[in-house]
């Protein structure tokens, strides 16, 4: 198949490459292509912007996962506008050419997150629950509204659309663990605020092999939350990151200090939410890594 794929050089996107590359033909935007061939090799077609097509009708499949960081800078206006543009006009602009193509792709698969539902205290969400009227004024709410309103505008009998709700993925050269080692393994890791906002998470591999199932499967459509079945509390994720270390886990990080160094955006630590994968366990994928013990082993077992 031919496979178009947004945000190739990140953290999950480089991964996904080397997952398709040997069976599909690939088709790669980034802002610089030449980087991009160095990074992810030769054989792929490169594009700097989608604004150099007409239409995707030679493409089967759409893979979206480009996006600013959302936890990379403090939340200034603009890193606010970076967040929501870098997502909303790329997905506008996929959605617009599907729309052009007179042979459509199959499917867009599109990134969301679970900000989407808001942050809550113990309460388990899945994907038939909506926010509460108190979050949906949250920051990452608004962000994944509007990303998935725009990626749903292109849904026809055609082109089936798919949104995966992204948790904390955690991979040993990405993402939020590897911001949170340093401190572990100096023994100065530990619960934040009171440890008992939920870590809803999923392992780099599961999230790899849930994208190439969305591929395969013909009757999968709508939200799928792409987290673990077993979400956890703060406070267990730094015991168990810490016992894997061999490290202890006993200096809390207030959640003031946090509020006081990041502003608006301590809400990703300071608060959480506890999500299940319902549709996604209905759909017949087994997750590899269910359990935080076994994730957190396999990803550190060489450190």
């Amino acid at each position: 198949m031919n496979i178009l794929i947004t945000g190739a050089t990140g953290f999950i996107g480089t991964q996904l490459v080397h997952a398709l590359e040997q069976e599909h033909s690939l088709t790669l935007l980034s802002r610089h292509p030449g980087k991009a061939a160095q990074k992810l090799g030769t054989a792929h077609t490169y594009l700097k912007a989608l604004s150099s097509l007409d239409h995707l009708n030679d493409i089967d499949i759409v893979i979206n996962l480009a996006g600013e960081p959302i936890a990379s800078k403090r939340w200034s206006h603009t890193q606010k506008d970076r967040i929501c543009h870098s997502r909303w006009q790329i997905t506008q602009e996929i959605a617009s050419l599907i729309k052009k193509s007179s042979t459509p792709p199959q499917k867009l698969i599109n990134a969301s997150a679970i900000g989407f539902y808001g942050s809550h205290s113990n309460k388990a969400f899945d994907e038939d629950d909506i926010p509460q009227k108190e979050t949906i004024q949250e920051f990452p709410h608004i962000v994944c509204k509007e990303w998935e309103k725009s990626a749903n505008s292109c849904r026809s009998l055609q082109t089936q659309v798919i949104i995966l709700r992204l948790g904390l993925v955690l991979g040993f050269h990405g993402g939020a663990l590897s911001k949170m080692l340093p401190a572990f393994k100096l023994g100065l890791g530990g619960p934040i605020g009171d440890g008992k906002q939920g870590v809803s998470w999923i392992h780099q591999t599961d999230l790899v092999a849930l994208i190439l199932f969305m591929i395969k499967q013909t009757h999968c459509q709508g939200i799928f939350n792409a987290t673990t079945p077993h979400p956890i509390s703060q406070s267990e994720f730094a015991k168990v990151l810490a016992h894997t270390l061999k490290r202890p886990a006993i200096v809390p990080l207030p959640a003031f200090i946090l509020k006081l160094a990041l502003g608006e955006m301590s809400q990703l630590l300071t608060q959480g939410q506890f999500i299940l994968p319902t549709r996604t366990l209905a759909t017949g994928f087994q997750f590899q890594y269910p359990n935080i013990n076994e994730a957190l082993h396999q990803l550190l077992q060489s450190t």
